[in-house]
């Protein structure tokens, strides 16, 4: 028994959607395709089949057709794999008019060069062109990019180095700001760092007590879990102090 992975749209601009996939032990069909919000056409959907509070409209491309058609028969060959996961970055790609990502760490990977460069006297900096390059692409489409930060203070030597380099953020067109952990005591916070895409989608960041990412990222659209999202960011925001402004200690 096996969860399989049947096919998706060649024709996609970003080969991200549309796909589908066929699960043998539950004998059920998964379509990832682009969300309906058209209350138009949802009113249509609806005249014919209510859609539940836990059910969601996708549409897909016709020519998708001859894919759904392999997964309903079974015939699909088994083994077929996709693109690859989806990163952060197709992720701003694709957002249309927000990303927003809380941080609450004090170490990330302690081993990385430039930080190791930062620690030893050296000017820290690297080529950070393709993630300042995509971010400036999706500023320049119109999306909003919120970067929070919760650090405890003094700082640590991990977050010395973020601060002296948050320059590119802005500069690519980022909005950061700064929460000293103690004025963020009252406020429940999240087990883990998240992004959030267009108040629509999260994606769970992991890493180890050394700090270093397990790539064990997490997406979910939960309704509840993106409105509880959506509420402590604007909550730490609100709090938290510019980048241009905030002075660490």
């Amino acid at each position: 028994m096996a969860f399989h992975f049947v096919g998706m749209d060649p024709n996609s601009p970003d080969d991200k959607c549309c796909a589908v996939f066929v699960d043998d032990e539950t004998e059920r069909i998964f379509f990832q395709g682009k969300l309906v919000t058209d209350p138009t056409l949802l009113a249509k959907i609806a005249k014919h089949s209510p859609i539940g509070a836990d059910e969601a409209v996708v549409r897909q491309p016709g020519r998708m057709r001859p894919i759904i058609a392999e997964a309903v028969a079974g015939t699909f060959e088994a083994g077929r794999v996709g693109h690859g996961p989806t990163t952060i970055r197709d992720m701003i790609r694709g957002a249309r008019h927000s990303a927003v990502h809380l941080e609450t760490r004090d170490t990330y990977d302690p081993s990385h060069p430039a930080f190791q460069d930062f620690l030893a006297g050296g000017s820290g900096r690297y080529d950070r062109h393709g993630w300042t390059d995509t971010v400036h692409e999706a500023v320049g489409r119109g999306v909003r990019i919120r970067r929070a930060r919760v650090v405890s203070e003094p700082i640590s030597d991990y977050i010395r180095w973020e601060h002296m380099i948050t320059d590119e953020n802005v500069e690519a067109g980022e909005e950061v700001r700064w929460l000293p952990r103690r004025q963020a005591f009252d406020l429940m916070l999240p087990g883990t760092d998240f992004w959030m895409f267009d108040g629509k989608v999260i994606c769970f960041n992991f890493n180890s007590g050394a700090g270093i990412d397990t790539d064990e990222d997490q997406f979910t659209n939960d309704p509840d879990l993106v409105n509880r999202c959506i509420a402590i960011f604007e909550q730490i925001w609100e709090r938290a102090t510019p980048h241009q402004q905030y002075q660490p200690t």
